[in-house]
């Protein structure tokens, strides 16, 4: 079996930034080496440059296809398969082949050449990644047809990014080095403008970055890495609620700032039995403040403060810790570490940075020091083991002198130390203890466990009923202090919650994400019961019984029954974690998580309904107004045509020749607006609903333009057209574009000066050709470009004699219809100028066109038989060579 080959991507930030000369330059590296290297498929576009550098590759022929009478050339994956060089360079990633070819998408060739052992040099542009596909689109405002899988160039072998500053692609452009010269300056100012290559530029980095950073961690999960790489640096700033967290995070914002491209994020960590309380108006404020620096704040539950910090930052591959120097006195610190220098001595690869602030040495007043922990536990049992043998050694001498009362005040003594230090089975224990040595060693008779005095037994059952009630005492002080330690921390939890309700953010994803971060979880699910499911016992492990609404975190539960703990919110709801048990105490909190995504769900759902009610509240908004403004408009004309019909038919007023030949006229004419406003409303009302007929077909524009200017009438005379035989047809619906330019160019007429000229222009760019209408009028300001658009508005315009203002509204939802677009651009020196952009019609080609999908207009490949003019045309500008 074939080992399969390796595929290499060089990766362009745009069209013409030196891809397929890079991919070429690669290959013959390789064959001077003494690789087998052949040609699948590389597109020159006639460049002389990249042609020299094909010079002694072999090029595997291509292979012909037929398609609707025209011949195309496609990469003959079988021919390269069979020849079994060890690499074949393919251009152009993303293209789509011919219909008739083995594969839908050049990609797949790619595919086949690799699992047969042939290793692949490719190119892609990043504007053809789906994911990005969009986010070009609004960037750019050209949509993408031609594009491929995010993953599949995600697992390539190698992805190279071929780069290049915008103002040198510029510079090789105004160069004809990517385009011929009658090319160059619709290309610099529509595509190739500054600010659309920066984007491009911007998002071809952050994709390889983030393909980068994937490639570190499968490398570092499949060696064992745990230790911290420092390829990028992530500071982490630990607050503690203190009123030093905004020295803390201005301090880590810094350390972040001296590093492009650094993240910072903050992080609280919540002790599970409560050993701190905090203000949580305090770590509302320094969320905010973390937020308005460009960070993140995150809230996480541990046992150990620490080593929850450290899981926390070692998770996120922090190369910086930020932290405050302790708050606790001298005394305190003699005790106990404290978490400083705790964090710090476990650090490990992570740098930590103790910051001063003025609340150092200030003992924490909100710190409780009842609170029993492991280590006074340890140190009560070995004070009570100890103190008590002790105090018998230090009182044996003086046995015969002191007396029993003072004997038993000082163990007594030594009882409630140890309850005080180490809680009540201690200090009862203690108690125990020492009513044994107080009874043998200074009781009468002495070394004897009798008692010859009944007041001295009743003195050691005092002695002990009191050792037992103060460590009673100290015990449930201990356990109400933990309560109400938990009890804050629960607070400090919902106080989060409460801010995440408050601020909007009711997106299932992130209240799920923060439920996962406060208890520690490795996933949150949250299950909805499948339609037409009866509830039952044993549905609870089906997961076919369920699906899943929203999940965060790794692996997601399919079914109640394989979570470590669920939540039932009600009987279609469930929500499901796992990770670890959670304790009884964390139902309160679970609980209120679970309501709020319950509400969560809920809003999402409402706005969805929202969602697909709004085409339809704006369809009858649409008919409102139309009711609202035809009144006037529609009895203008009628009236002005019945009145000049009746005057006609009049038998008592005998009209002269010219006088009904003027009534006719304007009978007429009223009945022609008449009919132009009844058509336009009729047809904006068709596109509101969706259902308006198109009959698409070549349109030539040198015969549409004359037409719609002689449908102006006399006005057609202030109309001048400039339409170049050589024009590509579009694809239209005559009818329709005709009515388009006739609203174009009559308010073009209307809102220009009387001595004023219209001016009527095409040109062709790529695949599309665009019609400017051009006038020298008053112009329109750009911050109401858009506002021209709506139904029922007249710019300047607001008595109700020229109409109800769909011209405009109309154009445009009729030119989106036929596949094209409608906007307003300035004219230079004053003036309007609305550009229509329409489809080149490309008879007898199919949707995937045999030549490269970044080709520009007029460079086919050699075998390639269509006319250049009814050539597909790619989405973007082609293929590149370094100047």
């Amino acid at each position: 079996m074939n080992q399969r080959g390796r595929l290499r991507v060089y990766l362009g930030a745009a069209p013409g930034v030196g891809k397929t000369y890079a991919m070429l330059g690669e290959g013959r590296r390789r064959l001077d080496r003494g690789t087998d290297v052949v040609v699948g498929l590389v597109e020159t576009h006639g460049r002389l440059r990249t042609a020299e550098l094909l010079e002694g590759l072999e090029v595997v022929p291509r292979q012909t296809l037929v398609h609707r009478g025209a011949t195309f050339t496609e990469m003959d994956v079988d021919a390269i398969v069979a020849r079994r060089p060890k690499v074949a360079l393919v251009d152009e990633l993303a293209h789509t082949n011919v219909p008739g070819a083995r594969n839908e998408k050049r990609w797949q060739d790619i595919e086949e050449l690799l699992e047969a052992g042939i290793d692949v040099i490719a190119t892609v542009n990043v504007q053809h990644l789906d994911s990005v596909n969009d986010v070009v689109q609004q960037i750019t405002g050209v949509p993408q047809r031609e594009t491929v899988p995010d993953e599949v160039v995600r697992r390539a072998d190698q992805v190279q990014l071929v780069d290049m500053a915008p103002d040198a692609l510029r510079r090789r452009m105004a160069h004809g080095n990517v385009y011929p010269p009658e090319k160059i300056d619709a290309a610099l100012s529509n595509y190739f403008r500054e600010g659309n290559l920066t984007a491009l530029r911007e998002l071809a980095l952050l994709w390889v970055a983030g393909k980068v950073d994937e490639q570190l961690d499968r490398y570092r999960a499949e060696h064992g890495i745990a230790g911290t790489w420092e390829a990028r640096e992530r500071v982490v700033v630990a607050l503690t609620g203190g009123p030093e967290g905004d020295t803390l995070i201005r301090r880590a914002a810094r350390i972040a700032a001296r590093t492009k491209g650094a993240d910072l994020l903050a992080v609280h960590v919540t002790s599970s039995d409560g050993l701190t309380r905090v203000d949580p108006a305090n770590l509302k404020r320094q969320r905010s403040l973390v937020e308005s620096l460009g960070g993140s704040y995150h809230q996480v539950v541990a046992h150990d403060v620490p080593r929850g910090l450290l899981d926390f930052a070692r998770g996120v591959n922090a190369t910086q810790l930020v932290l405050g120097a302790s708050r606790r006195g001298r005394f305190a610190q003699l005790l106990s570490r404290g978490v400083g220098v705790t964090t710090t001595a476990l650090s490990g690869s992570i740098d930590v940075h103790m910051i001063t602030h003025e609340q150092v040495s200030r003992r924490s007043r909100s710190r409780s020091r009842a609170v029993l922990t492991r280590t006074r536990l340890q140190a009560g049992w070995a004070l009570a083991a100890l103190a008590q043998p002790a105090l018998t050694a230090a009182l044996y001498r003086f046995r015969e002198d002191a007396g029993l009362p003072v004997e038993i005040l000082l163990f007594l003594l030594v009882v409630v130390i140890v309850s005080l230090v180490g809680g009540m089975w201690p200090a009862v224990t203690a108690a125990v203890f020492g009513f044994l040595l107080l009874n043998y060693y200074f009781t009468p008779p002495l070394d004897q466990f009798t008692v010859s005095d009944p007041q001295n037994l009743l003195a050691l059952i005092v002695y002990v009923l009191i050792a037992v009630m103060v460590s009673a005492v100290v015990d449930l002080a201990a356990r109400r202090t933990r309560e109400a330690a938990r009890a804050s921390a629960d607070a400090e939890v919902l106080s989060t919650l409460a801010g995440h309700v408050l601020r909007g953010e009711h997106a299932l994803n992130s209240l799920l994400g923060r439920l996962r971060e406060t208890f520690v979880l490795s996933s949150v699910t949250l299950l909805e019961r499948l339609p037409g499911t009866v509830p039952s016992p044993s549905d609870q492990s089906d997961p076919g019984a369920w699906r899943i609404v929203a999940t965060s975190g790794g692996t997601p539960c399919t079914c109640p029954g394989a979570a470590d703990t669920e939540m039932v919110i009600d009987e279609e709801l469930i929500l499901a974690l796992r990770g670890r048990l959670l304790d009884a105490a964390d139902r309160r909190v679970l609980e209120a998580f679970a309501a709020e995504a319950a509400v969560a769900l809920r809003q999402q759902r409402l706005a969805e309904q929202a969602e697909r009610a709004r085409p339809l509240a704006e369809a009858d908004k649409m008919r409102t107004a139309l009711l609202a403004a035809v009144s006037h408009d529609l009895r203008t004309p009628l009236a002005s045509a019945k009145a000049a019909i009746e005057s006609l038919r009049a038998t008592d007023v005998t009209w002269s020749a010219e006088d009904e030949e003027e009534l006719l006229a304007t009978a007429d004419e009223s009945l022609v607006k008449l009919a132009r406003l009844v058509s336009n409303l009729l047809d904006m009302s068709r596109l509101q609903a969706g259902v308006l007929g198109l009959d698409t077909q070549p349109v030539a524009l040198e015969d549409v333009v004359p037409r719609a200017i002689d449908d102006l009438g006399p006005l057609g005379e202030r109309v001048r057209a400039g339409i170049s035989p050589e024009i590509p047809q579009v694809v239209a619906d005559p009818a329709l574009l005709e009515r388009i330019l006739v609203n174009l160019v009559s308010n073009a007429v209307r809102y220009s000066p009387a001595d004023g000229k219209v001016l009527v222009t095409a040109s062709g760019y790529r695949e599309r050709v665009e019609i400017r209408v051009i006038d020298r009028g008053s112009g329109i300001p750009r911050e109401e470009h858009d506002r021209v658009f709506l139904p029922f508005q007249r710019l300047g315009d607001r008595d109700n004699h020229t109409g109800v203002g769909l011209g405009l509204a109309l154009s445009r939802g009729l030119a989106e219809a036929m596949g094209g677009t409608l906007t307003p651009d300035d004219t230079p020196g004053g003036g309007l100028t609305m550009i229509l952009t329409l489809p080149i019609h490309i008879p007898a080609v199919p949707t995937a066109a045999a030549q490269s999908p970044t080709e520009p207009l007029g460079h086919a490949p050699a075998a390639l038989t269509v006319p250049p003019q009814t050539r597909r045309e790619a989405d973007l500008p082609g293929p590149d060579q370094p100047e």
